[in-house]
């Protein structure tokens, strides 16, 4: 029969506290997870809600949510952002945004016009004008594109000739470059099959998908579990040696 020595305080201490932390952490990243599907479901969801006015939700969207809105105005049509992200389609290309003018307002909305595949070579695709008079759009408010790093600083700013490109782009080094200040959502145009653009949306959960919380949640279990493991293998009482 295997028996055990009596652990120290300050072992069970430790390892009480150790496998406990382990715990919550496991518990929280399926949290993260479980959070995360329901956003995507609701974005899922938000392609055929009712459209609501966009005044409602302009400058205090929901946090969990996607409302899907009507708006009017103008283009800014000389005025093309492209975000430069091979990692979108294998044929390269761009997403294209575009700032809009809402009712005069001195604040402007950018548009995101879609995805437009290049031609396998390493220039733009050609953009297709956009239309001077006042138009009427509907699509998704969500929150931009996500940022990161870029080497060299704001990539826009060292452009003279538009369209400009960036690898992310960056609402505020927008804002900055155009010298005025954008709403914090962007609108995602609804898919129209007449349009040259691909309208495929998505939250983009690429770096840390619920798929992956659920893997570093079973670490931090096998962690717990190997705390206790190993207290009790440290004191395990040990058979006496045969002379």
């Amino acid at each position: 029969m295997i028996g055990f020595h009596r652990p120290s305080w300050w072992a069970l201490l430790l390892t009480a506290a150790g496998a406990l932390l382990f715990i919550r952490l496991g518990v929280w990243q399926l949290d993260r997870a479980d959070f995360k599907e329901a956003l995507l479901r609701r974005y899922a969801a938000s392609s055929s809600a009712p459209l609501q006015d966009f005044a409602k939700v302009a400058q205090t969207p929901p946090s969990d949510a996607f409302p899907r809105v009507q708006v009017s105005g103008h283009y800014l049509v000389d005025r093309f952002y492209l975000l430069d992200n091979p990692k979108h389609d294998e044929r390269g290309g761009v997403e294209v945004f575009v700032p809009f003018e809402w009712h005069d307002q001195s604040q402007l909305l950018l548009v995101d016009l879609g995805f437009l595949p290049g031609n396998g070579t390493e220039q733009a695709p050609q953009l297709p004008p956009l239309p001077a008079t006042e138009v009427t759009l509907q699509g998704l408010y969500v929150p931009p594109p996500p940022v990161g790093f870029e080497m060299g600083g704001d990539a826009l700013a060292r452009q003279t000739r538009w369209p400009k490109s960036s690898i992310f782009l960056d609402p505020v080094e927008i804002s900055r470059d155009l010298g005025r200040s954008l709403y914090p959502r962007v609108l995602a145009l609804d898919a129209d099959p007449a349009s040259i653009y691909e309208r495929v949306h998505t939250l983009d959960f690429s770096s840390m998908p619920p798929a992956r919380h659920r893997a570093y949640a079973f670490q931090w279990f096998s962690f717990a579990l190997a705390a206790v493991v190993i207290l009790l293998v440290v004191n395990r009482k040990r058979a006496p040696r045969k002379s």
